[in-house]
């Protein structure tokens, strides 16, 4: 994919790295010399001086046959600005736009854009860790609405089936680790000594999920 990234601090920098190592094509935009600098002399990809959210400057960049566009600066207005620039005018097909304030996040996300609030994120992600220690918490959605976690199966379940620690809507085993090997699990699955369960659960199924596990509460 071709993709425009604004603003190249710690996030900016680190996307646009990640996107080259998989074999994108990206070009980096930030008014800031210093800022570019942090791609360092091996970057592979394009960079471009100047503001995000001006036309000139997202021509050069590219932005008419861009497939992408990461609005990644330190500031909220210019990354929306940036970013509706980019998805109403040039019509950028994948626009996303990461915002620190996670009120404005929710109501731009209403009107179709695509946004990450980090701040939002990063609570829901700390506040899942503390509360639930017992379980590894690996990923929050950024809408709050699931979690990801990984848990070693308890001897309680050997020879118990998936589908008994399934729970429709709340609770789904994505997959186990057996014996240095993962796999997608069927219903019928049977838990094995040493299993590393992988499981999607929403935040309200937290404490029926520890329950099933055993695990007690401090």
């Amino acid at each position: 994919m071709k993709i425009i990234i604004m603003g190249c601090g710690r996030v900016g920098s680190q996307v646009s790295l990640l996107l080259v190592r998989h074999g994108h094509e990206v070009t980096v935009i930030d008014h800031d010399a210093n800022a570019l600098a942090r791609l360092g002399t091996e970057f592979k990809g394009k960079v471009v001086r100047g503001l995000g959210f001006d036309r000139n400057v997202l021509l050069e960049a590219g932005v008419e046959t861009a497939e992408g566009f990461v609005a990644a600066s330190s500031s909220d207005n210019a990354n929306i600005v940036a970013a509706r620039i980019a998805r109403n005018i040039f019509r950028v097909p994948r626009v996303v736009a990461r915002l620190y304030d996670p009120v404005r996040a929710e109501v731009y996300q209403r009107l179709g854009l695509t946004t990450i609030s980090s701040t939002a994120w990063g609570a829901e992600r700390i506040v899942e860790v503390v509360t639930h220690a017992d379980l590894d918490v690996l990923h929050v959605f950024r809408d709050g609405g699931t979690t990801l976690v990984r848990v070693e199966a308890p001897a309680r379940l050997n020879g118990h089936r998936v589908a008994q620690m399934n729970i429709p809507s709340e609770v789904s085993v994505t997959a186990i680790t057996r014996n240095d090997h993962t796999f997608i699990p069927v219903s019928g699955t049977e838990f094995q000594e040493g299993d590393v369960i992988y499981l999607a659960v929403i935040p309200s199924a937290m404490l029926r999920l520890e329950e099933l596990l055993g695990i007690e509460r401090m």
